[in-house]
């Protein structure tokens, strides 16, 4: 058993035992059947934690059934549940993951759930990474007083792991911040030379 799905099942147990669900969580956990796993996630009236966990299997397994409940996951207002989708998803390996993880880091309605979707752009290396970061660093620096400084950070701290040229003006703009200074400059520091 991996770290993260160590950490995973010791949450999820303390929720299923809150709702008085011990037998359901333990047997979801001893499954075996990927069909067990991912009727899970179609049928009705299911609990979060236990389609969290059914997708988060399946999404190890690189079941791609587990997709759609891995990308809802990933919005989710909990970070401690983000971060186990992005895990999961990443290695779940179904190209569709960067278009999604590109969609949710970009909506400018749930820019305060970023920062897990931009973390995995970064992760990914897929096309869809350097244009989403840079569209969402930009506008972090449009406005001065942008509370979302550790989306801000992120998105610098991924173009500098992805080394791409193109992110140089967003990255000069941005080491003109305090707040952006260091990690703009550390990401600057990275870029490949531009062709």
């Amino acid at each position: 058993m991996d770290e993260e799905f160590r950490s995973l099942v010791d949450r999820l147990r303390d929720e299923a035992e809150g709702a008085g669900a011990s037998e359901a969580y333990e047997r979801l956990v001893a499954v075996e059947d990927p069909e067990e796993l991912a009727a899970v996630l179609t049928r009705g009236g299911q609990p979060l934690w236990a389609r969290e966990l059914a997708a988060f299997r399946l999404g190890l397994a690189g079941d791609r059934r587990a997709f759609e409940a891995l990308v809802l996951l990933l919005n989710h207002r909990d970070p401690e549940r983000c971060v186990s989708a992005a895990y999961a998803l990443a290695r779940l390996g179904d190209p569709r993951t960067a278009r999604a993880a590109a969609a949710l880091a970009t909506n400018e309605l749930r820019v305060a759930y970023a920062l897990t979707p931009v973390r995995l752009l970064a992760r990914l290396r897929a096309p869809e990474s350097v244009p989403a970061l840079v569209t969402v660093l930009e506008r972090r620096l449009a406005d001065p007083g942008d509370p979302h400084g550790r989306v801000a950070v992120a998105c610098a701290e991924g173009l500098g792991e992805l080394g791409d040229a193109r992110a140089r003006p967003v990255l000069e703009a941005a080491r003109l911040r305090p707040r952006l200074a260091r990690a703009a400059t550390e990401a600057l520091a990275r870029l490949r030379p531009e062709a």
